[in-house]
Protein backbone atom coordinates (compact mmCIF):
# COMPACT_ATOMS: atom_id res chain seq x y z
CA UNK A 1 0.00 0.00 0.00
CA UNK A 2 1.42 3.33 -1.04
CA UNK A 3 0.20 6.12 1.17
CA UNK A 4 1.33 9.58 2.14
CA UNK A 5 0.26 11.65 5.10
CA UNK A 6 2.86 14.38 4.92
CA UNK A 7 2.07 17.25 2.56
CA UNK A 8 2.13 15.76 -0.94
CA UNK A 9 1.38 17.88 -3.97
CA UNK A 10 -1.82 16.86 -5.66
CA UNK A 11 -1.37 16.15 -9.34
CA UNK A 12 -5.09 16.59 -10.03
CA UNK A 13 -5.17 20.02 -8.37
CA UNK A 14 -3.14 23.23 -8.58
CA UNK A 15 0.25 22.41 -6.97
CA UNK A 16 0.93 26.09 -6.32
CA UNK A 17 -1.84 26.36 -3.75
CA UNK A 18 -0.87 25.39 -0.21
CA UNK A 19 -4.57 24.89 0.51
CA UNK A 20 -4.48 21.74 -1.61
CA UNK A 21 -1.97 19.79 0.43
CA UNK A 22 -3.98 16.80 1.66
CA UNK A 23 -3.45 15.34 5.11
CA UNK A 24 -3.80 11.92 3.50
CA UNK A 25 -3.16 10.78 -0.06
CA UNK A 26 -3.23 7.21 -1.32
CA UNK A 27 -2.52 7.38 -5.07
CA UNK A 28 -3.02 3.63 -5.52
CA UNK A 29 -6.61 3.75 -4.29
CA UNK A 30 -7.22 7.37 -5.37
CA UNK A 31 -8.16 8.74 -1.96
CA UNK A 32 -7.46 12.31 -0.85
CA UNK A 33 -8.49 13.79 2.49
CA UNK A 34 -8.22 17.50 3.23
CA UNK A 35 -8.52 19.40 6.48
CA UNK A 36 -9.79 22.95 6.13
CA UNK A 37 -12.69 25.15 5.11
CA UNK A 38 -14.60 23.48 2.29
CA UNK A 39 -15.24 26.79 0.53
CA UNK A 40 -11.51 27.53 0.31
CA UNK A 41 -10.62 24.03 -0.86
CA UNK A 42 -13.48 23.79 -3.36
CA UNK A 43 -12.46 27.16 -4.83
CA UNK A 44 -9.01 25.72 -5.62
CA UNK A 45 -10.33 22.57 -7.32
CA UNK A 46 -10.65 22.70 -11.13
CA UNK A 47 -14.15 23.13 -12.53
CA UNK A 48 -16.06 20.23 -14.09
CA UNK A 49 -14.03 17.37 -12.54
CA UNK A 50 -16.36 15.63 -10.04
CA UNK A 51 -18.92 12.97 -10.99
CA UNK A 52 -20.94 12.76 -7.77
CA UNK A 53 -21.16 14.77 -4.55
CA UNK A 54 -22.67 13.62 -1.29
CA UNK A 55 -23.07 16.39 1.27
CA UNK A 56 -24.29 16.20 4.84
CA UNK A 57 -24.02 19.89 5.83
CA UNK A 58 -24.60 21.35 9.30
CA UNK A 59 -28.26 21.16 10.31
CA UNK A 60 -27.90 24.18 12.65
CA UNK A 61 -29.55 22.23 15.46
CA UNK A 62 -27.18 23.13 18.31
CA UNK A 63 -29.58 25.46 20.12
CA UNK A 64 -29.11 24.20 23.71
CA UNK A 65 -32.12 21.87 23.42
CA UNK A 66 -32.39 18.23 24.50
CA UNK A 67 -32.91 14.91 22.78
CA UNK A 68 -32.92 11.21 23.65
CA UNK A 69 -29.96 8.93 23.04
CA UNK A 70 -29.74 5.30 24.23
CA UNK A 71 -32.67 5.94 26.55
CA UNK A 72 -31.05 8.96 28.21
CA UNK A 73 -31.73 12.68 27.95
CA UNK A 74 -28.78 14.41 26.29
CA UNK A 75 -27.98 17.83 24.85
CA UNK A 76 -28.52 18.37 21.11
CA UNK A 77 -25.39 20.55 20.91
CA UNK A 78 -22.88 19.00 18.53
CA UNK A 79 -20.34 21.78 18.25
CA UNK A 80 -19.88 25.38 17.20
CA UNK A 81 -19.98 24.26 13.55
CA UNK A 82 -23.65 23.27 14.02
CA UNK A 83 -24.85 26.43 15.78
CA UNK A 84 -27.43 28.49 13.90
CA UNK A 85 -26.53 32.02 12.84
CA UNK A 86 -30.11 32.91 11.91
CA UNK A 87 -32.17 31.87 8.87
CA UNK A 88 -30.72 34.47 6.49
CA UNK A 89 -27.09 33.71 7.33
CA UNK A 90 -27.75 29.97 7.28
CA UNK A 91 -29.31 30.24 3.82
CA UNK A 92 -26.42 32.30 2.48
CA UNK A 93 -24.03 29.65 3.74
CA UNK A 94 -26.04 26.98 1.91
CA UNK A 95 -25.99 29.04 -1.29
CA UNK A 96 -22.23 29.52 -1.01
CA UNK A 97 -21.20 25.89 -0.60
CA UNK A 98 -23.79 24.66 -3.12
CA UNK A 99 -22.47 27.13 -5.71
CA UNK A 100 -18.92 25.92 -5.00
CA UNK A 101 -20.04 22.31 -5.47
CA UNK A 102 -21.93 23.17 -8.66
CA UNK A 103 -18.78 24.65 -10.17
CA UNK A 104 -16.69 21.50 -9.66
CA UNK A 105 -19.39 19.08 -10.85
CA UNK A 106 -19.06 17.71 -14.36
CA UNK A 107 -21.81 18.87 -16.77
CA UNK A 108 -23.74 15.65 -16.19
CA UNK A 109 -22.74 15.19 -12.53
CA UNK A 110 -25.18 15.03 -9.61
CA UNK A 111 -25.28 16.04 -5.97
CA UNK A 112 -27.05 14.38 -3.03
CA UNK A 113 -27.73 16.47 0.09
CA UNK A 114 -29.09 15.04 3.33
CA UNK A 115 -30.89 17.03 6.00
CA UNK A 116 -33.81 17.38 8.36
CA UNK A 117 -36.59 19.96 8.14
CA UNK A 118 -34.33 22.43 9.94
CA UNK A 119 -32.13 22.88 6.85
CA UNK A 120 -33.37 20.86 3.86
CA UNK A 121 -35.92 23.45 2.69
CA UNK A 122 -33.20 26.09 2.53
CA UNK A 123 -31.03 23.67 0.56
CA UNK A 124 -33.83 22.97 -1.93
CA UNK A 125 -34.58 26.66 -2.41
CA UNK A 126 -30.89 27.47 -2.88
CA UNK A 127 -30.66 24.75 -5.52
CA UNK A 128 -33.56 26.33 -7.40
CA UNK A 129 -31.91 29.75 -7.17
CA UNK A 130 -28.64 28.36 -8.55
CA UNK A 131 -30.22 26.52 -11.46
CA UNK A 132 -29.79 22.91 -10.35
CA UNK A 133 -32.16 20.34 -11.85
CA UNK A 134 -34.08 18.68 -9.00
CA UNK A 135 -34.40 14.93 -9.68
CA UNK A 136 -35.82 13.31 -6.54
CA UNK A 137 -36.37 13.88 -2.87
CA UNK A 138 -35.64 10.67 -0.99
CA UNK A 139 -37.29 9.96 2.35
CA UNK A 140 -34.81 8.00 4.45
CA UNK A 141 -36.86 6.16 7.08
CA UNK A 142 -35.10 5.20 10.31
CA UNK A 143 -36.66 2.03 11.79
CA UNK A 144 -35.69 2.85 15.41
CA UNK A 145 -35.70 6.65 15.85
CA UNK A 146 -35.22 8.20 19.30
CA UNK A 147 -38.48 9.10 21.05
CA UNK A 148 -39.73 12.68 21.27
CA UNK A 149 -39.24 13.67 24.91
CA UNK A 150 -41.62 16.64 24.92
CA UNK A 151 -44.54 14.53 23.67
CA UNK A 152 -45.71 17.58 21.71
CA UNK A 153 -44.56 16.46 18.25
CA UNK A 154 -44.48 13.36 16.10
CA UNK A 155 -41.29 11.34 16.54
CA UNK A 156 -38.70 12.43 13.98
CA UNK A 157 -38.23 9.21 12.00
CA UNK A 158 -37.01 10.45 8.61
CA UNK A 159 -34.43 12.57 6.88
CA UNK A 160 -34.79 14.00 3.38
CA UNK A 161 -32.11 13.56 0.74
CA UNK A 162 -32.37 15.82 -2.29
CA UNK A 163 -30.90 14.45 -5.51
CA UNK A 164 -30.12 17.09 -8.13
CA UNK A 165 -28.17 17.43 -11.38
CA UNK A 166 -25.77 20.28 -12.12
CA UNK A 167 -28.12 22.04 -14.56
CA UNK A 168 -31.36 21.59 -16.45
CA UNK A 169 -29.33 20.38 -19.46
CA UNK A 170 -27.64 17.57 -17.53
CA UNK A 171 -28.07 13.96 -18.62
CA UNK A 172 -27.45 12.37 -15.26
CA UNK A 173 -26.27 8.84 -14.51
CA UNK A 174 -28.92 6.51 -13.09
CA UNK A 175 -28.27 2.78 -12.89
CA UNK A 176 -31.93 1.88 -13.23
CA UNK A 177 -31.54 -1.87 -13.81
CA UNK A 178 -29.36 -2.31 -10.74
CA UNK A 179 -31.80 -0.37 -8.56
CA UNK A 180 -34.70 -2.43 -9.89
CA UNK A 181 -32.78 -5.59 -9.10
CA UNK A 182 -32.09 -4.40 -5.56
CA UNK A 183 -35.78 -3.60 -5.18
CA UNK A 184 -36.79 -7.18 -5.95
CA UNK A 185 -37.66 -6.69 -9.61
CA UNK A 186 -39.80 -3.59 -9.11
CA UNK A 187 -39.01 0.06 -9.66
CA UNK A 188 -37.23 1.38 -6.58
CA UNK A 189 -39.33 3.91 -4.69
CA UNK A 190 -38.12 7.16 -3.19
CA UNK A 191 -38.82 5.90 0.35
CA UNK A 192 -35.81 4.04 1.72
CA UNK A 193 -35.89 2.18 5.02
CA UNK A 194 -32.29 1.84 6.11
CA UNK A 195 -31.11 1.27 9.72
CA UNK A 196 -28.79 3.64 11.55
CA UNK A 197 -25.03 2.91 11.41
CA UNK A 198 -24.19 -0.55 12.71
CA UNK A 199 -22.03 -1.02 15.80
CA UNK A 200 -18.97 -1.96 13.79
CA UNK A 201 -19.17 1.34 11.88
CA UNK A 202 -18.66 3.21 15.16
CA UNK A 203 -15.95 1.02 16.67
CA UNK A 204 -13.30 3.75 16.35
CA UNK A 205 -15.60 6.60 17.40
CA UNK A 206 -18.78 8.17 16.12
CA UNK A 207 -19.87 11.41 14.56
CA UNK A 208 -23.13 12.95 15.89
CA UNK A 209 -24.69 12.92 12.39
CA UNK A 210 -22.93 9.80 11.05
CA UNK A 211 -24.63 8.20 8.05
CA UNK A 212 -24.84 4.41 7.60
CA UNK A 213 -22.66 2.63 5.07
CA UNK A 214 -25.75 1.05 3.46
CA UNK A 215 -27.20 4.48 2.68
CA UNK A 216 -24.05 5.65 0.89
CA UNK A 217 -23.72 2.34 -0.90
CA UNK A 218 -27.16 2.77 -2.45
CA UNK A 219 -26.45 6.37 -3.46
CA UNK A 220 -23.12 5.59 -5.11
CA UNK A 221 -24.45 2.47 -6.83
CA UNK A 222 -27.45 4.40 -8.14
CA UNK A 223 -25.71 7.43 -9.60
CA UNK A 224 -22.03 6.65 -10.27
CA UNK A 225 -19.82 4.06 -11.91
CA UNK A 226 -16.46 2.46 -11.14
CA UNK A 227 -13.66 4.95 -11.59
CA UNK A 228 -15.85 8.01 -10.96
CA UNK A 229 -14.68 10.78 -8.64
CA UNK A 230 -16.84 11.19 -5.53
CA UNK A 231 -16.61 14.32 -3.35
CA UNK A 232 -17.79 14.88 0.22
CA UNK A 233 -17.34 18.50 1.43
CA UNK A 234 -18.48 17.69 5.01
CA UNK A 235 -16.98 14.24 5.47
CA UNK A 236 -17.54 13.82 9.24
CA UNK A 237 -16.60 10.21 10.05
CA UNK A 238 -15.56 9.48 6.46
CA UNK A 239 -18.37 7.11 5.44
CA UNK A 240 -18.44 8.45 1.88
CA UNK A 241 -14.72 7.80 1.43
CA UNK A 242 -15.05 4.30 2.91
CA UNK A 243 -17.88 3.36 0.54
CA UNK A 244 -16.12 4.91 -2.47
CA UNK A 245 -13.06 2.78 -1.69
CA UNK A 246 -15.13 -0.40 -1.43
CA UNK A 247 -16.97 0.32 -4.68
CA UNK A 248 -13.82 1.27 -6.63
CA UNK A 249 -14.60 4.96 -6.92
CA UNK A 250 -12.08 7.75 -6.40
CA UNK A 251 -12.69 9.80 -3.25
CA UNK A 252 -12.02 13.40 -2.25
CA UNK A 253 -13.21 14.34 1.24
CA UNK A 254 -13.00 17.56 3.27
CA UNK A 255 -13.56 18.50 6.90
CA UNK A 256 -12.23 21.36 9.00
CA UNK A 257 -12.38 19.60 12.39
CA UNK A 258 -9.24 17.64 13.31
CA UNK A 259 -11.30 15.25 15.44
CA UNK A 260 -13.24 14.01 12.43
CA UNK A 261 -10.19 13.95 10.17
CA UNK A 262 -8.47 11.64 12.66
CA UNK A 263 -11.54 9.39 12.85
CA UNK A 264 -11.68 9.18 9.06
CA UNK A 265 -7.97 8.33 8.85
CA UNK A 266 -8.46 5.49 11.32
CA UNK A 267 -11.43 4.07 9.39
CA UNK A 268 -9.62 4.36 6.05
CA UNK A 269 -6.52 2.68 7.49
CA UNK A 270 -8.67 -0.22 8.63
CA UNK A 271 -10.06 -0.62 5.11
CA UNK A 272 -6.65 -0.53 3.47
CA UNK A 273 -4.90 -2.88 5.89
CA UNK A 274 -6.30 -6.39 6.18
CA UNK A 275 -4.79 -8.73 8.75
CA UNK A 276 -5.70 -12.42 8.71
CA UNK A 277 -4.92 -14.69 11.67
CA UNK A 278 -4.99 -18.47 11.42
CA UNK A 279 -4.82 -20.64 14.54
CA UNK A 280 -3.12 -24.03 14.29
CA UNK A 281 -2.26 -26.79 16.73
CA UNK A 282 1.46 -27.47 16.97
CA UNK A 283 4.18 -28.96 19.17
CA UNK A 284 7.71 -27.70 19.66
CA UNK A 285 10.77 -28.35 21.79
CA UNK A 286 13.02 -25.73 23.32
CA UNK A 287 16.80 -26.15 23.27
CA UNK A 288 18.12 -23.97 26.07
CA UNK A 289 21.69 -24.33 24.77
CA UNK A 290 20.95 -22.70 21.44
CA UNK A 291 22.87 -19.49 20.85
CA UNK A 292 21.38 -16.94 18.51
CA UNK A 293 23.74 -15.70 15.83
CA UNK A 294 23.40 -12.43 13.98
CA UNK A 295 23.78 -13.45 10.32
CA UNK A 296 23.03 -10.03 8.88
CA UNK A 297 26.69 -8.95 8.58
CA UNK A 298 28.87 -6.47 10.38
CA UNK A 299 27.21 -3.53 12.11
CA UNK A 300 29.27 -1.13 10.01
CA UNK A 301 27.67 -2.46 6.83
CA UNK A 302 24.12 -2.20 8.03
CA UNK A 303 21.93 0.39 6.40
CA UNK A 304 20.49 2.77 8.92
CA UNK A 305 16.86 3.71 8.45
CA UNK A 306 14.79 6.39 10.13
CA UNK A 307 11.05 6.04 10.24
CA UNK A 308 8.52 8.75 10.89
CA UNK A 309 5.10 7.29 11.42
CA UNK A 310 1.75 8.30 12.83
CA UNK A 311 -0.26 5.96 15.05
CA UNK A 312 -3.82 5.86 13.73
CA UNK A 313 -5.23 2.82 15.49
CA UNK A 314 -4.55 0.66 18.53
CA UNK A 315 -6.72 -2.35 19.33
CA UNK A 316 -6.81 -5.27 21.73
CA UNK A 317 -8.95 -8.16 20.49
CA UNK A 318 -10.01 -11.52 21.95
CA UNK A 319 -10.85 -14.65 19.93
CA UNK A 320 -12.97 -17.35 21.63
CA UNK A 321 -12.25 -20.88 20.38
CA UNK A 322 -15.04 -23.44 20.80
CA UNK A 323 -14.51 -26.81 22.53
CA UNK A 324 -16.50 -28.76 19.94
CA UNK A 325 -15.93 -26.70 16.81
CA UNK A 326 -12.23 -26.03 17.51
CA UNK A 327 -12.53 -22.76 15.62
CA UNK A 328 -13.13 -19.13 16.49
CA UNK A 329 -16.82 -18.85 17.41
CA UNK A 330 -16.74 -15.27 18.68
CA UNK A 331 -14.36 -12.31 18.54
CA UNK A 332 -14.55 -8.90 20.15
CA UNK A 333 -12.39 -5.83 20.76
CA UNK A 334 -12.14 -5.07 24.47
CA UNK A 335 -9.74 -3.39 26.91
CA UNK A 336 -9.42 -6.50 29.11
CA UNK A 337 -10.20 -10.22 29.25
CA UNK A 338 -12.88 -9.59 31.89
CA UNK A 339 -14.68 -7.12 29.64
CA UNK A 340 -14.35 -9.46 26.65
CA UNK A 341 -15.86 -12.31 28.67
CA UNK A 342 -18.82 -10.15 29.70
CA UNK A 343 -19.46 -9.26 26.06
CA UNK A 344 -19.20 -12.93 25.10
CA UNK A 345 -21.72 -13.95 27.78
CA UNK A 346 -24.22 -11.40 26.44
CA UNK A 347 -23.72 -12.50 22.82
CA UNK A 348 -25.72 -15.11 20.84
CA UNK A 349 -22.70 -17.43 21.14
CA UNK A 350 -22.78 -17.49 24.94
CA UNK A 351 -24.04 -21.09 24.94
CA UNK A 352 -20.88 -22.38 23.24
CA UNK A 353 -18.30 -24.20 25.36
CA UNK A 354 -14.93 -22.43 25.11
CA UNK A 355 -11.61 -24.26 25.19
CA UNK A 356 -9.28 -21.28 24.77
CA UNK A 357 -9.13 -17.53 24.24
CA UNK A 358 -6.56 -15.89 21.98
CA UNK A 359 -5.57 -12.30 22.63
CA UNK A 360 -4.06 -10.08 19.92
CA UNK A 361 -2.77 -6.53 20.18
CA UNK A 362 -2.59 -4.48 17.01
CA UNK A 363 -1.13 -1.09 16.27
CA UNK A 364 -1.47 0.50 12.82
CA UNK A 365 0.92 3.23 11.76
CA UNK A 366 0.86 5.25 8.57
CA UNK A 367 4.29 6.31 7.35
CA UNK A 368 4.91 10.02 6.95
Amino acid sequence: METNIANPKSEALDPKSQILNPVFHDPKHHIKIYQGDCLEILAAIPADCVDLIFADPPYFLSNDGITCHAGRMVSVNKGEWDRSRGPDANHEFNRAWLAACQRVLKPHGTIWVSGTAHIIHSVGFAMQQLGFKLLNDISWVKPNPPPNLSCRYFTHATETIIWAAKSRKSRHTFNYKLMKELAGGKQMKSVWQIPAPERDEKRFGKHPTQKPVKLLERILLAASNEGDLVLDPFMGSGTTAIVALRLRRMALAIDRESQWVQLTLTRVARELICVTMTGVSFQSSLDLRTSFVDRSGEQAHRKQMTLSARLVHRECKYFFVGTDEREVVYSVAAPSLEEAWKLFESSPKSGCSIISIIKTETEIYLAQ
